[in-house]
Formats: C-alpha cells, sequence, structure tokens
C-alpha cells in the first residue's frame, strides 16, 4: 500500500476510465494477485458441484462408501481451502481499493497545492469537499472489478466448459442466456452514470453553500439574513433530496434485476436439466452438478451487475476527478527581473499609484473592487499593472511572490499550535514565498502591532496553545488580528492587506492602525478599508468609485472636498442623500 511519504505518480488525466487504469497499474503486482485469488475462488466455488456429482454417481448410487468418503474428504478440503483463499483475496482486495484511496487523496492534494492561489479562482470549495469525501471513496469501491470481476468472467467460462461437458443444450442457454441478462441491466447502468452525474455536481454546490453559511453565520445574524439564507438551502437540500431518490431508484433496479434475472434464470435451467435427467440423457449426478453450476453462477452473474454499477459510479468520480486535475495554475510567463529598488506599482485599470514607503489606503463602497484592485498589484489575475516601469506579467512569478504579499483577511488558518499557525508562510496562495521570521522579538513586535496580547493571555498556554482549523476556537476579531501577526512576521517589501481591522472594535481598531503605520515604516503597505480611524493614518488615500479612482489626497482633505467619501467613511444617511 502506498506509503504516506511516497510520491503517488503522474495520474493519467485523459479521461476517467484511463485514470481508474492508472490506479490499477500503479500496484501491478497487488492487482494481478487479487485477479488470480478471485479467479480461483471462484473456480473452486465452481468445483464443488463437480466433486458433489461424482461422490453421488460413484459413491452413493452404487453403494460404495469408500468412494463416497474419499469424496467427501476432497469436497471438505477444497472447501476449507476456499475458504482461505476468501479470506487472503479480500485482504489483497482491501488493499487495493485503500492504495487507490490513499493515491487518490494524494494526487488531489498535490493538484490543490499546485495550483495555489487559483484554486478558490478555478473550482468551488465544494468540489474539493464532495471529491475527498464522496469520489475517493467511490473510486476506490470500483477498483473492486480487478479482483472477484476478473474472477467472475473466468468461472463463467469454466462452468460453461464444465455444462458444456454434460449437455449441449444446458450449455447453450447458460451462455446465450447469461451475457443477455448483462444486456438488460446495461440501460438502466447509462442511466444511473447521468442520474449520478447530476447528483454528484448538485452535491458540490450544496456542500460550497454549506461551508459559505458556516463561515458567515455571524453576519447574517447581524443582518438578520439567516431566515433567508436557511430558506434557500432547504430548497436546494429539497432538490438534492429528490435528485438522490432518482439515484435510489435506479439503483435499487439495478440490484433487483442483479439478483432477480439470475435466479429466474436458475430455475429455467434446472427446469430444463430435470427433463433431461427424467428422459435418461443426464444422470443424477449430472442433474445436481447442473443445478450446482448454475447456483455458482448466479454469484459471478450477480457480480458482473454488481461491478457495471460500481463502475458506472466510479466512472462518474474518476471523471469529476480528472476535471480537477486538468486545473492550471497561473501562468508564469514572466521572463524579466523585478527592479533591484523600491519602485512604484501602478495599477492603469484603477488609476492607482501606490508610493514606495508609504502607507496607501483603497476606500470604496464595494470591497470587491479594492479587492480586485490588490489582486491585479499581487498578480494574482492577468492586468496591465506595472512595477516601477516594468510590466507585472513579464516579471517572474518567483521574484513577485518573495516580494510582495496579498493577506486577505479570510486567509486560511491550519489547525496546529499558535506558534505554528502564526509561523507559517500559508497565506493567499499556496505561491506565496515570504519569508517568515522565527526571532522572539519579531514575533512579540508583530503580536504587539496587531493588538494580539490579550489574545495569548486568554489561551491557557498562550502560543504553545492548539488551535482549531481555521481558528473556529477563536472569535472573528481574533482570528484577523492572528492574520495580521502572519503577514506582519513575513515582513515583505510590499504588503497588500484587505480589510485588516473590518472585525475589530472601534478601541482596538486605532491602536492597530497607529501601531501598523510605525512597524512598516520604510515599506510599502496598501490596505482596503473605510474606517476612519485607519484611513487618518494613511499616508495617502483613494476614493474609488466602480472600481477607479474618483479623488485622491489625504483623508482629511477627502472628507472637506468629497461629499461621496464623507458619506462612505462617516456612514452619514443624509450625505450619501445628497450623493444620489
Amino acid at each position: 500500500m502506498i506509503d504516506a511519504y511516497e510520491e503517488p505518480g503522474e495520474p493519467d488525466r485523459r479521461g476517467g476510465g484511463r485514470y481508474l487504469w492508472w490506479l490499477v497499474r500503479c500496484q501491478p503486482g497487488r492487482s494481478l494477485a487479487g485477479a488470480v485469488l478471485g479467479s480461483v475462488w471462484m473456480v473452486l466455488l465452481a468445483g464443488t458441484p463437480y466433486l458433489l456429482s461424482r461422490a453421488i454417481d460413484e459413491g452413493l448410487e452404487p453403494g460404495d462408501y469408500p468412494a463416497l468418503a474419499g469424496w467427501t474428504a476432497a469436497l471438505f478440503g477444497v472447501g476449507a481451502f476456499n475458504a482461505w483463499l476468501g479470506v487472503m483475496r479480500h485482504r489483497t482486495m482491501t488493499r487495493v481499493r485503500m492504495d487507490a484511496n490513499f493515491r487518490t487523496v494524494k494526487v488531489v492534494v498535490a493538484q490543490s497545492v499546485r495550483l495555489g492561489a487559483a484554486l478558490r479562482r478555478r473550482v468551488g470549495a465544494g468540489e474539493v469537499v464532495t471529491i475527498g469525501v464522496g469520489d475517493v471513496q467511490t473510486i476506490s469501491q470500483s477498483l473492486t472489478v480487478v479482483g472477484p470481476g476478473v474472477g467472475a468472467v473466468v468461472a463463467y467460462l469454466v462452468v460453461a466448459g464444465l455444462l458444456l461437458s454434460i449437455s449441449a443444450l444446458i450449455a447453450s442457454v447458460v451462455l446465450l442466456g447469461l451475457p443477455l441478462i448483462v444486456v438488460l441491466v446495461g440501460p438502466l447502468l447509462a442511466r444511473l452514470q447521468g442520474a449520478e452525474a447530476e447528483y454528484r455536481e448538485r452535491q458540490g454546490v450544496l456542500t460550497a453553500r454549506i461551508a459559505d453559511l458556516a463561515g458567515g453565520l455571524r453576519v447574517l445574524n447581524g443582518l438578520g439574513g439567516k431566515g433567508l439564507f436557511a430558506d434557500a438551502f432547504h430548497r436546494d437540500s429539497q432538490h438534492l433530496r429528490r435528485q438522490g431518490y432518482r439515484v435510489g431508484a435506479v439503483t435499487s433496479w439495478v440490484q433487483a434485476l442483479g439478483v432477480g434475472l439470475p435466479t429466474l434464470f436458475l430455475a429455467v435451467v434446472t427446469w430444463l436439466a430435470a427433463r433431461l435427467a427424467a428422459q435418461g440423457a443426464i444422470s443424477i449426478g449430472e442433474l445436481v452438478s447442473v443445478y450446482g453450476y448454475v447456483a455458482v453462477l448466479v454469484g459471478p452473474v450477480a457480480f458482473w451487475v454488481e461491478c457495471g454499477y460500481q463502475i458506472s459510479r466510479g466512472l462518474v468520480a474518476a471523471r469529476r476527478v480528472v476535471r480537477f486535475l486538468q486545473l492550471e495554475p497561473l501562468a508564469d510567463t514572466g521572463t524579466c527581473g523585478a527592479p533591484a529598488d523600491t519602485a512604484c506599482l501602478h495599477d492603469p485599470e484603477s488609476g492607482v499609484r501606490v508610493r514606495p514607503g508609504a502607507l496607501t489606503a483603497l476606500a470604496c463602497a464595494r470591497p470587491s473592487d479594492a479587492t480586485t484592485v490588490l489582486d491585479r498589484l499581487g498578480r494574482y489575475v492577468p492586468s496591465r499593472a506595472t512595477w516601477g516601469d516594468i510590466p507585472l506579467d513579464e516579471i517572474q512569478l518567483k521574484q513577485v511572490r518573495e516580494r510582495i504579499l496579498v493577506a486577505d483577511h479570510e486567509a486560511d488558518l491550519f489547525a496546529g499550535t499558535l506558534r505554528d499557525v502564526v509561523g507559517g508562510t500559508s497565506f493567499r496562495g499556496a505561491g506565496n514565498c515570504a519569508t517568515s521570521h522565527d526571532g522572539a522579538a519579531d514575533l512579540t513586535q508583530a503580536i504587539h502591532t496587531a493588538a494580539a496580547e490579550d489574545i495569548l493571555h486568554a489561551l491557557p498556554t498562550g502560543l504553545d496553545s492548539l488551535v482549531d482549523a481555521q481558528a473556529r476556537n477563536l472569535s472573528g476579531g481574533q482570528r484577523q488580528r492572528i492574520r495580521l501577526v502572519r503577514a506582519l512576521l513575513a515582513d515583505p517589501e510590499v504588503l497588500l492587506a484587505a480589510e485588516p481591522t473590518s472585525a475589530l472594535d472601534a478601541h482596538t481598531e486605532a491602536r492597530v492602525a497607529q501601531r501598523l503605520k510605525q512597524a512598516r515604516q520604510g515599506r510599502t503597505t496598501v490596505v482596503t478599508t473605510t474606517s476612519p480611524l485607519v484611513l487618518d493614518h494613511a499616508d495617502t488615500v483613494y476614493y474609488l468609485v466602480d472600481g477607479t479612482v474618483a479623488a485622491t489626497g489625504r483623508h482629511r482633505e477627502l472628507l472637506d472636498t468629497e461629499a461621496g467619501y464623507r458619506a462612505l467613511v462617516a456612514r452619514d444617511a443624509d450625505a450619501e442623500e445628497v450623493v444620489r
């Protein structure tokens, strides 16, 4: 089975079927062993009726008790050996499935890291969660066909040969009838694949919505929108449930036909064999063996129907994984080096020009417009932004990430000790390579700047206290300050911070604004905010309307000259009416 630290290999991204085959090829010895064990196990199941027929014809019917005892002993020995084979087959196939499970998890995680900052823009969180929770398991289960699936084919051919030695008529009925059963179930499998694909898509959307609701529940409560979103989620979940019933209905028919049709077929063949025995065409032992052979065949045929069901679901899941693996990270088309000295960042689309070594603030009625400017200045989207005289898209991406850091106020926080959480470099996207400072003085200074001393005092063991994933055991304001501490520890040449104080109370926000200006003295810093407490400390404030600069100046100057800006930062309803 794949080791936790072993490379999973290069997956085949050309399609769902090819991906499943790649999982088989990654463990050829184990897959071959599963096929051999499954084949021998099923063939020996068919050997039981043969031994039973010999015991009847050569021992019981003529009254030869030594022969009867010998065949009985052989029957017991084969049964015991087959029981051991069944155990080994199950163990081997469990390892095959687990290897496929872990290998798929590793390639999905590796792809998530590879996409980095592009992950959220290329695929929803619900899609990744659905792959990790459901699709990985479905893919691993579909590999069952490698062992018992191959064995079912071998057993079918062996039993057909045994039946041919007894009666050509019965063999013909079996050879033609059992494939007919599989053909009858085929259309249902195609329908199941379509229903399953739609169900998975809706499940991914709903999972993403759950994550959004969980993350914004406090905001929704404050705005009074919890009921509205709860009703929308209820409607979507009911729709998903109905789609799940559709999948279940098709699945129930597949499974019912997989068991019912072979059983009905067994009755037909048994009736035919009984007529031949009554006519003297076959012996009583051969009649028993025919019944046993066909009873054994019910298992392989039902198993093949089940395999078709598993493969159908596995292909749907594998296609989703392949679609995710086919996503590409942000293209690094840069060939130039970054400016040797501090230089001005300029975004022509908005008109924002960031002066080196200064604290610049972007104020906008729609936070998304200001965040879009940061995305362009941080080179997370294609743009015409420049750094100095060089187009940002032409600079090597590695150098951009080393010197420019976009600190998102919703950046992920991984589980671990608080010291590990703030000391890592897991900022916005996996591509940020800002160097963190491990010195105690730097950490103390960053905590002081973010006014986060109270967080350490509230936790039982300070920096060594455990923090949940996404720091769910901390409040929104505490999480925001932890993210700010992490960004300050990286000490980038250019820090682009999105709403770094939006969740703080006025007293704490005022302290953070003052300390941030002092701590980043001589370093380029851009913040997006509408808080007058932060704007008052900015060297330059850009007032954006519809994503473009409407006015530039110091905070107090804009208050006197721009009615729209005054309405935005003061939340002045009367001023807003004047602007309209």
